[in-house]
């Protein structure tokens, strides 16, 4: 199974280039299933109905966040309204949404994604080394393929989260710095990790 995922789209810029390339990604390279943060894809900040079904329209199967997600109200709605949009686990009780969800690939095989947030120079949230255990065990009845999106700002937390789901999980990846980290690999429990994906934006941006 490949699987594509695709770091914080931001804004016009990162949302033209979804709309110009995915297509030719998911056939160049016989991708199954495609999984972006979207988090930042409204103006840089949050998310809004048409923008999110222009993206899943346009080729992304599976939507994940962070901490903007609630910045354009209408995510508060939108999300009820979208399964395979996803905040947090780790938001508290009651949030609306999910924080994963069991989708099929291409191939058809069942690939679930989970959605965490950190809390180390953050908002104060559920423990996400908690939450996480509880989400797989939710995931793995339905499907062997798991995918982490690891919304965080420490680099030691997200390692921390790495080791932690080892051989757990098939992929933890770590989103919300913009800044791709250079430290993809396989952890020895067979979990894929990289502390963060980088962003889908203007290359030049300040």
């Amino acid at each position: 199974v490949k699987l594509l995922f695709i770091g914080d789209i931001v804004g016009k810029p990162g949302r033209a280039l979804i709309r110009a390339g995915i297509t030719r990604l998911v056939e160049r390279h016989g991708i199954d299933l495609v999984v972006a943060n979207v988090e930042n894809a409204a103006g840089g900040n949050g998310i809004t109905r048409d923008i999110g079904d222009a993206i899943r329209d346009q080729g992304v199967d599976v939507m994940t966040t962070g901490n903007h997600v609630w910045d354009k109200r209408e995510a508060l709605e939108y999300i009820d309204l979208e399964p395979r949009l996803l905040r947090p686990a780790n938001f508290p009780t009651g949030a609306p949404g999910s924080g994963h969800v069991v989708v099929k690939t291409r191939a058809g095989n069942s690939v679930g994604v989970i959605n965490a947030m950190g809390r180390v120079f953050m908002a104060p949230l559920d423990n996400p080394f908690v939450v996480i255990r509880d989400e797989i065990a939710a995931v793995r009845e339905q499907a062997p393929i798991i995918l982490v999106d690891f919304h965080a700002e420490a680099t030691s937390e997200k390692i921390a989260m790495g080791w932690h789901l080892d051989g757990q999980v098939t992929a933890v990846v770590g989103t919300h710095t913009h800044v791709q980290s250079a430290d993809n690999r396989v952890l020895p429990g067979g979990t894929a990790y990289i502390t963060d994906v980088g962003m889908t934006g203007p290359h030049d941006s300040v």
